[in-house]
């Protein structure tokens, strides 16, 4: 199993960007790993959100594969507390032969056709984050899980 985490969009902060590319570059000893930047989809304000979230859907759904196992990043999802996730992700490595999607959304979040493709809503929180922070909190939280799954000494409840 993979694990494949999709963003909407690039990161403008460098001291954000940095703290993401030292988890990103730290998930792999854990379990392989890839991150996928879609480019932020540009339209015209007249056109309203529902087509910017159509747009990006598409992209999104793009990346999915036949047998992935799609978890949406959703205020309203299921929370977890850290030991659980690493439970989650260790046991979807056990089942999954493909690989294990998450997906963090745009600003205006997915489209219908997204929703209808996930297998599960995942929230980090009751609170709304700006993509960037979220992204950055997800790959700890992935990295976490990876020290939790093998008894490492990073968390401590």
């Amino acid at each position: 199993m993979k694990i494949k985490l999709i963003c909407i969009g690039s990161i403008k902060d460098k001291a954000i960007d940095t703290a993401i590319s030292k988890y990103t570059k730290r998930i792999p000893f854990y379990w392989p790993f890839s991150l996928t930047c879609i480019p932020d989809v540009k339209t015209p304000k007249s056109a309203g959100t529902d087509l910017q979230k159509e747009l990006e859907g598409q992209r999104m759904l793009d990346e999915i594969s036949p047998g992935d196992f799609v978890v949406l990043l959703d205020e309203r999802g299921r929370e977890m507390e850290s030991r659980t996730f690493s439970d989650f992700i260790s046991k979807k490595a056990l089942e999954l032969p493909r690989s294990l999607i998450f997906i963090i959304g745009g600003p205006y979040g997915f489209s219908k056709a997204v929703y209808d493709k996930a297998d599960m809503l995942l929230s980090l929180s009751k609170m709304t984050f700006p993509h960037e922070l979220a992204r950055l909190f997800f790959v700890e939280q992935i990295y976490r899980a990876g020290t939790i799954a093998r008894g490492e000494p990073y968390h401590h409840d």
